[in-house]
């Protein structure tokens, strides 16, 4: 079926395979959702290429941990549990680091989608603007928060990024079970990662 629906189908189908049969997190497949989304940040160019190397960055980190001992590290806070018993979670280089920040960075593509579908009125910039500052911006340093204004104002066109991202699919219904299927998902990282006491770290 190559060609056929958006660029969000293929992390649309994979999302089905994030959860065991036990309702647990899998490290392998919530990572490939994660990669399958960068093609998306692509279609945004220079505006947004901050946060594509943050997010390849941290799902490398977490994937060459996982493909140390793939048995393991089987399930995605299986890492995190190590850390904070090892008390190396708060490290920069950590896993935990990287899983909080992956999960942060997937807030704000989740929070930006749903600006796109819910304010058809608005621009690009606007869209990025508000759900960086609904998400990231709290964390984020003075530094990292006027990186991301500059960024910002390299947006692209919307309508052009809409034609994009679209390709023979329904742009808009794919958009919304991006958001509704993805969300719980980073809930339920913010609660693990609060329950260790490392969902409120800061950027240094």
């Amino acid at each position: 079926m190559a060609g056929e629906g958006s660029v969000f189908a293929p992390s649309l189908e994979g999302m089905k395979h994030v959860k065991s049969e036990k309702e647990e997190m899998l490290t392998k497949p919530f990572l490939d959702v994660c990669k399958l989304i960068l093609p998306v940040i692509d279609k945004f160019g220079a505006a947004l290429a901050i946060v594509k190397s943050d997010i390849g960055g941290n799902i490398t980190r977490l994937e060459t941990k996982y493909s140390t001992d793939p048995t393991k590290y089987k399930l995605l806070y299986s890492m995190v549990q190590e850390e904070v018993q090892a008390k190396t979670a708060k490290g920069s280089s950590s896993c935990t680091n990287g899983l909080l920040w992956l999960t942060r960075a997937m807030d704000f593509l989740v929070e930006l989608f749903r600006n796109l579908l819910t304010h058809q009125d608005w621009t690009m910039s606007q869209a990025c603007t508000d759900s960086y500052s609904k998400t990231l911006k709290k964390f984020h340093g003075w530094l990292a928060s006027s990186s991301f204004s500059v960024a910002m104002k390299l947006a692209p066109d919307r309508k052009k990024f809409m034609d994009v991202i679209s390709g023979k699919g329904d742009i808009n219904a794919d958009i919304d079970s991006f958001c509704s299927t993805f969300s719980p998902f980073l809930a339920e990282n913010h609660k693990f990662l609060a329950s260790v006491g490392m969902d409120d770290l800061k950027a240094s």
